[in-house]
Formats: structure tokens, C-alpha cells, sequence
């Protein structure tokens, strides 16, 4: 008897697809073995743990001990009073009285009046006093009143100084300076004239014509005469 097979049941013609299904489940495999990452397992490791108990400490108790204040002192007894009898005669003390009767003469001492001192003011520089001193003549503004008495003083001594003086002590040709400085006090006298110059007869001829200048009205400083110092510079030539 043959037997019939069903060509639906028979496996022979899937064997290409089982082939195909294995390889791709075979690589499969393959590339997740590939991937799979594995580690070392670390396994902690501890020692041997002894635990004791807790170390009990005593706290002592302590009290707080409050200072002992120091008794005061008791007070003073008091003073024995005497009683007095009346009988007895006792001192009377008599206050005199300080007041002074009208008809009591009563001597004051004399009250010396004390002058005082001026206030003495020292001598301001030209460059900063207030107002200048006048030389009789002068008028207008500070700074006139000062161009004013420079170009007065310097006339005076031009016309007075006598030049001729310098030819006759044998200096060298040249020109000569002579600086003479004085000074104006608060009450617009020259004082304190000294010179410097290149021989004694010159200096001295220069102090001789600065005491000759007038008497001038005085410079102020706040309002007060004060004096002040003026240096005056002499120039010649000598042939």
C-alpha cells in the first residue's frame, strides 16, 4: 500500500526558512553574548567589630554656695546727754554780729589803677599792609598811594645824594649799588636807617639822606598806625 503524502505537511520544502530562522537567531546570540558587559563582584570585607557599652560618668552634683555678706557694723551709740538742772548756771555763748552801724566809720583801702600795657604791634612788610604809609603830597588809592611814595622817596634821595662823592674815593669804573633800609613807625618818623654800600663814605652819606625825609602820615593795619620797614636801592655809575 503507498502511502500518500500531503505536499502542505511536507517539512523539505520550509528547510530554507528554518535555515534562515536559525542563522538569524544564531547571530543574534552572538552580538547579545557581545554586548553583555560584566563586572567583578567586590564583596566588602569587615573586620572583627567589638561594640563595648558606653562609658557611664558620674556627674557630681554641685551646689552653689552664696557668699556670706559681712554684717554691718552696729551704729554708734549715741552720745550721752547730759541733763542740766535749772539751778545750775550754764555759759551762754555771745555771736557778734558783722553788720556795720551808719554812724561807724568804715575804712576802705585804696584801689591802685592798673594801667595797661599797649599792645605793641610789630612792624608789617610793605607787600601786605593794609594802607600805606602817605607821603605828604600822595593821594588816591592804595596802590597810588604806594607807586607815589616810591617814586617821592627816590627824588628826595636823587636830589640830595651827593654823586660826586663816589668819584673821589678811587672805586673801579662801574655801576655802584647802595641798599639803605629804615624804617616808618606808627607815628610816620624815619627810624632805625642803616645802609649797606661798596665804601663807608658812601654808606654813610646814604643814612645822612634818608633821616632827611619828611615826616609821613603812618601805614595802618585794622585800622592802627603800625610801623613799617622800607628798603630803598641807590644806583650809580663811576666812570
Amino acid at each position: 500500500m503507498e502511502i500518500k503524502k500531503n505536499p502542505k505537511s511536507n517539512l523539505e520544502n520550509y528547510s530554507k526558512l528554518f535555515i534562515q530562522l536559525g542563522l538569524v537567531l544564531a547571530l543574534f546570540v552572538t552580538y547579545v553574548a557581545m554586548e553583555n558587559k560584566t563586572y567583578d563582584r567586590v564583596i566588602d570585607t569587615f573586620g572583627d567589630a567589638s561594640m563595648q557599652d558606653e562609658l557611664e560618668e558620674d556627674i557630681p552634683i554641685t551646689e552653689r554656695i552664696e557668699p556670706v555678706k559681712p554684717k554691718a557694723p552696729p551704729p554708734p551709740a549715741p552720745e550721752k546727754i547730759e541733763i542740766v538742772e535749772d539751778e545750775k548756771e550754764v555759759e551762754e555763748t555771745v555771736i557778734e554780729s558783722t553788720e556795720t552801724d551808719e554812724t561807724e566809720a568804715v575804712e576802705v583801702e585804696e584801689i591802685e589803677e592798673v594801667e595797661e600795657a599797649e599792645e605793641v604791634i610789630e612792624d608789617v612788610p610793605f607787600a601786605i599792609i593794609e594802607e600805606v604809609p602817605v607821603f605828604p603830597g600822595c593821594t588816591g588809592t592804595r596802590k597810588q598811594k604806594g607807586d607815589c611814595l616810591n617814586k617821592k622817596i627816590k627824588k628826595h634821595v636823587v636830589r640830595r645824594f651827593n654823586a660826586e662823592l663816589a668819584g673821589d674815593l678811587g672805586l673801579s669804573p662801574g655801576k655802584k649799588k647802595i641798599w639803605v633800609v629804615f624804617r616808618i613807625d606808627p607815628k610816620g618818623y624815619i627810624t632805625d636807617v642803616n645802609a649797606r654800600a661798596p665804601h663807608p663814605r658812601l654808606r654813610k652819606e646814604a643814612i645822612r639822606v634818608a633821616k632827611t625825609l619828611p615826616r609821613m602820615t603812618p601805614g595802618k593795619q585794622r585800622g592802627v598806625p603800625v610801623g613799617m620797614k622800607y628798603t630803598l636801592p641807590i644806583s650809580f655809575n663811576v666812570e
